[in-house]
């Protein structure tokens, strides 16, 4: 089994979503990743969370689950939801940092939107890269 994890800008094009799936059926179909890490702190990840859902009526055997920053008020989507263990110990102000070192440790390729080289979603895939993890960047720069 291969995990998948995303990082991305709290905004990002409507206009991607087509490359987006498009990329995650690939990852799907040969790579055989069959369990998704998403977060749920802008479009981004609202984006990643919704394209997975359409494919797990294609694709049953796969899994996604919305790895949790804070304790939610209520359940906003139909899938599977994660409080990682120590995360209530951490800071507010560091916990999607945090969150997002947990998601990298447990996956073994990243699928970005990452247009300009600084905040969390740029530092977060180049620790991708510098871990050597396959990295897909859907705003189609490399340069973070």
């Amino acid at each position: 089994m291969s995990v998948c994890t995303f990082f991305g800008h709290r905004d990002c094009p409507p206009s991607i979503r087509a490359r987006l799936r498009e990329v995650l059926v690939e990852q799907i179909e040969s790579q055989r990743v069959t369990a998704f890490l998403v977060g749920n702190e802008g479009r981004f990840d609202a984006m990643a969370q919704s394209v997975l859902q359409e494919l797990q009526l294609q694709y049953p055997h796969i899994s996604c689950t919305v790895v949790l920053t804070y304790m939610p008020r209520q359940q906003q989507t139909g899938l599977a939801t994660l409080y990682p263990e120590g995360i209530e110990t951490v800071p507010k102000r560091f916990a999607i940092s945090w969150r997002n070192r947990w998601m990298l440790r447990r996956s073994d390729c990243v699928v970005a939107y990452v247009a300009h080289n600084w905040g969390g979603a740029a530092a977060f895939c180049e620790l991708a890269r510098k871990q050597g993890k396959p990295l897909c960047n859907l705003a189609g720069t490399e340069n973070f």
